[in-house]
């Protein structure tokens, strides 16, 4: 069974509230109804949520109850108390984990290749079709959507994304967080002025793993718990899936990423999704 994990326990500090929950076009859908509309016709047979066990009942009224019509739908609850044994809480840690303990919690309800998407994060149809299609196959390989960096950046503040270095054969050589990045002419700089030309692959956290990356994700959270900066630090997705080279191969798309980083992105966002139902890419109702 094909799965899609949505990861949806984060809050929005610069979006202002619940991005997860926010209605993104004139019919009120979130961009977890877009998500999980081009994983049902792409061919995922499971969608894997995970929340906050606070979040769930407002994330079922809102989005789940629909979708569940739909797809086999099951919610995985990430929190700050789910440690290995022999591990407790820091003093001063307040948050869960991040997105490598998401997946973690979402590792039971799994029982074959997933992916991972981010729930305020729109991918484009083409992203999934291309993701399901190689989970389909019989290798070994894990697999990454990447994105031109043009068709990933905000133009009402600074993003921050996973820059790959891919080799000839299409494998992933090194995937790096870059942080503060702003449009340029031609591209993109950081926040040391490093500049990363439009097409430049990036990472968005959607990611396709093999059944057999589970022990990845085990047994890289003792690690981590380990780090004498456990108290702030974040155990990333992207970390996890950096031990997994060079076993991952890049799916380039022209597709264009949207998201709610910032407020004002809202109206960016509504625009581009208006054009593809205008275009008939969706229906102007998913569900």
């Amino acid at each position: 069974m094909t799965s899609l994990v949505v990861l949806a326990a984060g809050l929005g500090n610069r979006f202002g509230g619940l991005k997860q929950l926010a209605g993104v076009d004139g019919a009120g859908q979130t961009l977890v109804d877009y998500a999980v509309f081009d994983a049902v016709r792409a061919g995922f047979e499971r969608v894997v949520v995970v929340v906050t066990r606070e979040l769930e009942p407002e994330f079922a009224a809102r989005i789940g109850d629909a979708i569940g019509r739909h797809i086999d739908l099951v919610y995985a609850h990430q929190s700050l108390d789910a440690l290995p044994p022999g591990f407790t809480i820091p003093p001063g840690r307040v948050k869960p984990w991040g997105t490598g303990q998401a997946v973690l919690a979402a590792l039971p309800y799994l029982s074959g290749a997933f992916a991972t998407v981010n729930a305020d994060d729109f991918y484009g149809r083409d992203a999934y079709d291309q993701m399901a299609a190689f989970l389909a196959g019989d290798g070994p390989d894990h697999g990454l959507v990447g994105y031109r960096l043009a068709n990933t950046l905000s133009e009402h503040g600074t993003v921050s994304r996973g820059v790959c270095e891919v080799g000839s054969d299409g494998a992933l050589v090194d995937i790096r967080e870059r942080t503060a990045l702003r449009p340029v002419v031609g591209g993109a700089v950081d926040e040391s002025g490093e500049f990363f030309a439009d097409d430049t692959l990036v990472s968005l956290n959607f990611w396709g793993f093999r059944a057999s990356a589970a022990d990845a994700f085990r047994d890289g959270f003792p690690v981590f718990l380990r780090r004498p900066d456990v108290a702030r630090a974040e155990y990333f997705l992207p970390d996890v899936a950096r031990s997994l080279i060079p076993h991952v191969r890049v799916l380039p798309t022209p597709a264009t990423w949207m998201g709610l980083t910032y407020a004002d992105d809202m109206g960016t966002l509504r625009a581009h999704l208006a054009r593809l139902v205008d275009q008939g890419v969706y229906p102007a109702k998913l569900w």
